[in-house]
């Protein structure tokens, strides 16, 4: 704690990686809380624990810095001490990845309860930063099987979900290696979070945005922001096998059209399944921002990384399939959707040393081979007799996509 302010509030931040760093820690740092990460790499927890500040560097029209303050951090592997700044926390984040969460959610179990030991009527919120639907169920559940029947979960714990729709920028290994604690970021600092799931006051920090509907605002975040990333990808990959990234795609005015057109479908079936949530115009205008972003160069983002991993992202609650079953249950268009999803069978992309990511290359063998229909049951989760009439649809998509970039089999 800092030493001239006894009373400032300590934020416990597990996960000292992009998002952690370019985004949580940088909004709660910046309003005045203490904040301790949680990391399982030594160097980074060294640096923090030596510098006590590091930089994020803003990558858009022109170039900020913001200098990160009142920041040290404590190893994952040091149990005890991660359990003892949990259980006098102000507030916790977690930042870190699903393959993460079941290493992370045993020390914050016996951190609450070491916390209830102490006073039993001291509620605490944690943001759970992670693009996840149902995020809040999944702790709730986790954190139950260790804490047990007896400790008061849904009174003193808010699991708060969000929807984190930054995107961080690219670093080269001369960047990383140059500072080890710097971090690039694009402007947008908007963190989306449940407002009904706080047990204590929302915290005073600017860049907050609290959601009464958060089932909604994550849904927005797969399926427009999600989703158009996928359609672009897909779409511009076919396009142009030698494009690297999104922006030149995006530069494409046909491709940048039907990227439009098909984030504005997925627009429409939002606004259909939350009826009064969203506008057609808040929509559009984010569709809008969400392109102009996209083609931030600054970025870097890459046609390989945004489209990588279809197993994942064709899947059955997905950023495509999940917009097209929405659609489906509201007797709605959906097929500009449709095709990005067909598009995305063809997706090869491979990264800068000419590999093709593992599940990719899993998704071809093992799935790709044996034709669309077995692809939209067996990875896509569609219903051979329910979803007959999109088979056909894909199927005829399929060979338009054949003929138009002359692809073979």
């Amino acid at each position: 704690m800092d030493k001239h302010n006894l009373h400032q509030k300590k934020l416990v931040l597990f996960g000292a990686g992009n998002i952690g760093r370019s985004f949580i820690g940088q909004l709660f740092s910046r309003s005045g809380y203490e904040v301790v990460f949680v990391d399982i790499v030594v160097p980074i927890i060294e640096a923090l624990n030596k510098k006590r500040s590091y930089n994020v560097i803003i990558k858009g029209d022109r170039e900020e810095i913001i200098n990160v303050k009142h920041v040290r951090g404590v190893l994952a592997s040091d149990k005890e001490k991660v359990v003892e700044e949990v259980s006098n926390a102000d507030i916790i984040a977690s930042c870190v990845g699903d393959n993460a969460l079941p290493h992370i959610i045993p020390l914050i179990a016996k951190g609450l309860v070491k916390r209830y030991e102490r006073d039993k009527n001291l509620p605490l919120d944690i943001i759970i930063a992670l693009n996840m639907r149902n995020a809040a169920e999944y702790f709730e559940k986790e954190l139950s099987k260790i804490i047990g029947d007896d400790y008061p979960l849904n009174k003193v714990i808010g699991l708060v979900e969000t929807s984190i729709g930054k995107m961080v920028p690219i670093m080269t290994k001369e960047d990383m290696e140059a500072d080890i604690l710097q971090i690039f970021a694009e402007p947008y600092n908007n963190l989306i979070l449940d407002k009904k799931a706080f047990k204590n006051p929302i915290p005073d920090v600017k860049g907050l945005s609290p959601k009464d509907n958060m089932k909604a605002w994550v849904d927005r975040k797969l399926f427009i922001h999600n989703l158009g990333h996928a359609v672009i990808t897909y779409l511009g990959h076919l396009y142009d096998r030698k494009f690297t990234y999104l922006y030149e795609a995006l530069a494409v005015k046909k491709l940048y059209d039907q990227t439009r057109e098909t984030m504005m479908q997925a627009a429409e079936i939002l606004m259909k399944k939350y009826p009064g949530e969203f506008t057609i115009k808040d929509l559009e205008d984010h569709i809008d921002d969400l392109l102009e972003r996209f083609m931030n160069k600054a970025l870097g983002d890459t046609i390989y990384r945004v489209g990588r991993d279809l197993l994942r992202k064709l899947g059955p609650e997905d950023r495509l399939v999940g917009a097209i079953k929405m659609g489906l249950t509201h007797n709605m268009n959906v097929d500009n959707i449709l095709y990005a999803l067909v598009c995305g069978f063809y997706f090869r992309a491979v990264d800068e040393s000419g590999d093709m990511f593992d599940r990719d290359i899993e998704f071809v063998e093992k799935y790709f081979k044996n034709g669309i229909e077995y692809i939209l049951l067996n990875v896509c989760g569609f219903n051979s007799d329910k979803h007959r009439h999109i088979s056909k649809k894909c199927r005829k998509y399929s060979e338009e996509i054949k003929a138009l970039y002359k692809i073979k089999g």
